[in-house]
Parts: structure tokens; C-alpha cells; sequence
């Protein structure tokens, strides 16, 4: 015991220019990815998808199946870079901050420090690797077709999910979850289910990451074109003699920064995409004139639809954690196990080197090296805050890293933000705010989580790994720089004060481009033509544990259908 209170209160990717016209490809054997720099100043396609993402990418490949479609993304190629591709170094691309870094930092207007991708495959390229579906209930609401649903998952999941190897921690956390009454237990599997379940992961067992990128394998390579460094500035619009505004075009930059047009072709049927993610649709469509006529004016941007939903109903679910430290060994897992409370928060956990595991890497999942301080209270994590908290972690001694975190995440939520533009420049974070718990329902669902932890810290399958008390864990760390407790807590703090110093992002942000308010069901923008969203700024809520199975899912999904409409067989399905 004096032992912990002893130490506890103490790529760039590289790429070449390639000439003019298509020449040098990227790696895994796609032929037709390249950097935009070799793209020609003009060029027509069937369908022109903006962002390379969790969705884009499959949505891409499915629609190449019979049309011919360009994909733009603003990053680069996952492939090549050990720290998106090995799960070994999780986190070191998150604490990436570099110009060309596959991790764009954002901080919330609430102090939450985040990210966005920036590379092909998305989010899929960051996370932690959890694949969870949505929950039939979510897929009824929304009003999908559950077969093709299910059928989406599916062609997901052959090429980038698999069961994981569950070590001591994690079915310590398993069985703890059991003892403290979220059941029943479902096993290994998919579905969103209550209980306690092992979920899918993104990492094989040699613990290399497949992300959404890896989906490109299902492309037709005759039917699509992927440009890499490919930087999106605004949707062109056709107004004239038009009853509704008619996206026909995009205006892209390289990275030397020439401009390029590319063209949809003439074609009733022909569309623009915009799954550039939930920060990234909703500031593409501001920047092209599609969103509040107040801010588009403040910003001298030409409105081309007065669409006062544009931005709004930004929500992040929030993440609140409790460091267990072990007097064993633990193994390094991310997400493996997964509580689904029927009061509305999600428990997990991870375990080892995730907040800083050794001198030469101190990144992880709880790392303050990638934002994920707490510490201190939200609006207090300064840059000098983290600067502090990464230099004393480095002075601890190895052993202080032994042990785990479980964390609770809320269902939903319930609190809603917004986002704003700062300037016209698309390579720039927009403002945005997520109201964390400003609805008392999600307060509620965080301190019932946290008192479900404390159930499972106490429970018999966890005391291995725990040499202390829960009031004692939750006093533990007055200088402990990671991500505990802040440092003025005390017995007296009530739990909703915890839930409010300590939240932390899950990187589950969604909204922006609402269902409803911004799309209809068929995300088909509302009030102009051509033109669609698909990904989790649509979402009104983040389905499952983990959306981005539903991400993937989603794009094959509007794929099949997009291409069933084209074709007049079930051609598409093939």
C-alpha cells in the first residue's frame, strides 16, 4: 500500500508528388488510389463522395460495383504507419499534432479536448477498436430495413471484425459486471443486447488494426477513383432557372494547393455525398451555403439555402473512468467487454500501457498526452495543465502504470450542442459545443455508472486486482497526473460534482446533419437536389457501445440502396 501512495501522490505519412495524370498508387495493392496532386483540373463522375471515412469508404466501394464514382479525402493512407495500423501503439497517433498528422485536435467549447480524422478510413484509424451493432430497437426507430441491415453488417464484418482473446482484467471486469447485476451473460457476440457481452474488435490476433480503408477491397477498380490530400472547399451549386438548388460539383485543393473542379456528369440520377464525419459535414455544407443565413452572412459566404438546423444538435457522449491500480500484472487490452445497463450507461474497461505504460511511450487511452486529462475540471485542462501532468507521469517509476481503468459511457445523450464557424477555411476546426449533462438524465446515468463500477471493484472475481477501497481509489490521486480524480476531490464531493470534473470524450460525437432536420430518411439534403450526407452527423443518437459499426454498416447500407435505384435488377446486392 505505501508503495502506491508513494508514487501516486508524487507518421507523418511520407508521400511523393507524381507528376500529372494518374501514376504512383498507395500501398495494399489499390490501384486506384492516388495523391490529388496527379489529378487532372478538371473531371466528371457519376458520383462524387466527399470524405474517406468509416462511411465513405464503404459506401464508396459498393457504389463503384456499377457506376463510376470519385472519392475525395483530405488525409492520407493509413497503410505503412505502425501507429494506426498495430494496436501496440494505440494512441501515438492521437497524440500526433502535427500539420499532417492522421488526428486533427479539437477542444469543445466545454474544455473537452477531442479529435477528428484526418486519413483514409477515418475514425476506424484512431479508435479503440470496439465493434458493436446497433440494437434492433435503434434500427426499428430509425427505420431501416433489417435485412439489409443485418446483410451490411455482414459484408462489414468478413473483412474487418473479429472475436478477441479476453485475458485476466478484462474477465475480471466481465464477471464483476455479472456479480453486480448486469445480466445476464450473452457470450461473444455483435449484438447490442442488455448484460454483459464480449464485443467484436477492429485488431486481428496479431494485433494489427482493419479499418474502414480495408473495405476498398470489395471496390471495382475500372469503377472507383480515390484521391488522397484532397481538401474539399465548397459544393457547387446550379441556381439558375432552378425551382431548388442543384449541387452538380465540388472545388478541391491539392496538397500543393492547386484548385481542382471535379463534375458530376449528366445524369438525373447523379449525386454529391458528403460523409465528411460530424464535425466536417455540417462545416462543408456552411462553407457552400447550405446552413444558418445569419452565420453564413457573418462570414461573407453566399447563401444558397437558409438552413437553420445546419450545426445544431451537436451531442458527445460523455466518458467518465477510475484507475484501479493492480498489485499483479495486467495484461494491455483496449475495449474487450461490455456492460449495457438498462438504466442507460455502458461499462468498460482497459487494462496496461494505456495511459502511459513506459518512459519511450507515454500515449494511451487515458493518456493526458492525447487530451485525456481530468484531473482538473474541463475548462482548467490548459495547455500547461497537460504539459504538467505528461512531465510527472514520465518521472513516475514503471510500476506506478500496473493496473486499469473501467469507465462508464451514457446512452445517448440526452444534452445537445451546436457548431459554429471561426473561418472560411475547411482545414480549420470549427467551434462547436456538446452541453455535457446539461440534461439532468444524463447526470443521472453517469453517477449510476460510476456506483456500478464501484460495484464491480468490490465484487469477488475483481479482488486480485484491487489492494485498496473504493472510498480509498476514489481519494487516490490528490498528484497523480493522468486522468483520476481532480485534485481538490474529497468524500464530501458528491458523485454529480465527480461526473462533471472528470468527463472525458469517447470520441462518439454525432449530429450536425440531422435526420429530420437537415436530411431526410433518405439523407438526401432537404431543400436542394443531388446531394446527400451519410454518416454520424445524421445520427440522433450514438447507436450501440461503439457507432462505428454502424458507420461501416451504414455506408454499404445506402449503397445497396442508392445502386438499386440506378439499376433496374438486384444487381447491387451482388
Amino acid at each position: 500500500m505505501a508503495f502506491f501512495w508513494r508514487f501516486f501522490g508524487a507518421l507523418f505519412l511520407a508521400f511523393l508528388f507524381s507528376g500529372y495524370g494518374f501514376s504512383a498508387s498507395y500501398h495494399k495493392d489499390f490501384d486506384f488510389i492516388y495523391n490529388a496532386v496527379s489529378a487532372p483540373a478538371t473531371s466528371y463522375y457519376d458520383y462524387i463522395i466527399v470524405g474517406g471515412g468509416t462511411a465513405g469508404c464503404p459506401f464508396a466501394a459498393t457504389l463503384s460495383q456499377n457506376a463510376h464514382v470519385l472519392l475525395l479525402e483530405r488525409g492520407g493512407s493509413p497503410y505503412g504507419n505502425p501507429n494506426i495500423t498495430n494496436l501496440a501503439s494505440f494512441g501515438a497517433a492521437l497524440s500526433d499534432l502535427s500539420p499532417t498528422s492522421p488526428s486533427q485536435r479539437f477542444i469543445s467549447e466545454d474544455g473537452v479536448i477531442n479529435a477528428r480524422a484526418r486519413v483514409l478510413g477515418g475514425g476506424s484509424c484512431l479508435n479503440a477498436g470496439f465493434y458493436s451493432r446497433a440494437s434492433t430497437q435503434y434500427v426499428r426507430n430509425v427505420g431501416w430495413d433489417g435485412r439489409l441491415v443485418n446483410e451490411s453488417y455482414q459484408w462489414v464484418e468478413k473483412e474487418v471484425a473479429f472475436e478477441p482473446r479476453i485475458g485476466q482484467w478484462q474477465s475480471a471486469v466481465r464477471d464483476g459486471l455479472l456479480e453486480a447485476g448486469v445480466v445476464p451473460n450473452n457470450g461473444f457476440t455483435y449484438d447490442h443486447i442488455y448484460g454483459t457481452k464480449v464485443g467484436g474488435t477492429i485488431f486481428d490476433q496479431n494485433g494489427h488494426r482493419h479499418s474502414a480503408a480495408d473495405l476498398l477491397e470489395y471496390a471495382n477498380p475500372n469503377g472507383l477513383t480515390v484521391l488522397l490530400h484532397a481538401t474539399v472547399h465548397k459544393i457547387l451549386f446550379r441556381t439558375k432557372g432552378k425551382t431548388r438548388p442543384l449541387a452538380h460539383g465540388v472545388v478541391y485543393r491539392d496538397a500543393s494547393g492547386a484548385k481542382h473542379k471535379a463534375y458530376l456528369k449528366r445524369g438525373s440520377k447523379n449525386e454529391i455525398i458528403i460523409s465528411a464525419g460530424a464535425l466536417g459535414s455540417p462545416q462543408l455544407l456552411m462553407l457552400s451555403g447550405v446552413g444558418p443565413r445569419t452565420q453564413l452572412m457573418s462570414r461573407n459566404i453566399s447563401v444558397v439555402l437558409d438552413q437553420p438546423m445546419v450545426g445544431q444538435l451537436m451531442s458527445d457522449n460523455p466518458m467518465n473512468a477510475v484507475f484501479i491500480p493492480s498489485p499483479i500484472p495486467v495484461e494491455v487490452s483496449l475495449i474487450q467487454v461490455a456492460g449495457i445497463t438498462h438504466f442507460g450507461s455502458y461499462i468498460e474497461a482497459a487494462s496496461g500501457a494505456n495511459f502511459g505504460g513506459s518512459p519511450q511511450r507515454d500515449y494511451g487511452m487515458f493518456s493526458p498526452k492525447i487530451g485525456q486529462l481530468s484531473t482538473v475540471p474541463p475548462k482548467q485542462r490548459t495547455p500547461e495543465a497537460i504539459a504538467k501532468a505528461i512531465e510527472l507521469m514520465s518521472n513516475l517509476d514503471q510500476a506506478a502504470f500496473r493496473g486499469g481503468f473501467i469507465l462508464e459511457k451514457i446512452m445517448g445523450p440526452i444534452s445537445t450542442g451546436h457548431l459554429e464557424l471561426i473561418t472560411r477555411n475547411p482545414n480549420d476546426n470549427p467551434s462547436v459545443t456538446f452541453n455535457y449533462f446539461k440534461e439532468p438524465q444524463d447526470l443521472q446515468r453517469c453517477m449510476e455508472g460510476i456506483s456500478t463500477i464501484e460495484k464491480v471493484i468490490d465484487s469477488q472475481p475483481f479482488a486480485k486486482f484491487r489492494n485498496m477501497s473504493v472510498p480509498q481509489l476514489l481519494n487516490l490521486t490528490a498528484n497523480f497526473p493522468v486522468n483520476l480524480l481532480p485534485k481538490h476531490y474529497n468524500t464530501s464531493m458528491s458523485l454529480e460534482q465527480f461526473c462533471k470534473d472528470t468527463v472525458m470524450t469517447i470520441w462518439h460525437y454525432h449530429g450536425g446533419c440531422q435526420v429530420g432536420s437537415v436530411v431526410d430518411t433518405n439523407y438526401k439534403v432537404i431543400g436542394v437536389d443531388a446531394l446527400r450526407v451519410i454518416d454520424g452527423s445524421t445520427f440522433n443518437a450514438s447507436p450501440g457501445t461503439n457507432p462505428q459499426a454502424t458507420v461501416m454498416m451504414l455506408g454499404r447500407y445506402m449503397g445497396v440502396k442508392i445502386l438499386s435505384e440506378r439499376l433496374p435488377s438486384n444487381e447491387a446486392s451482388n
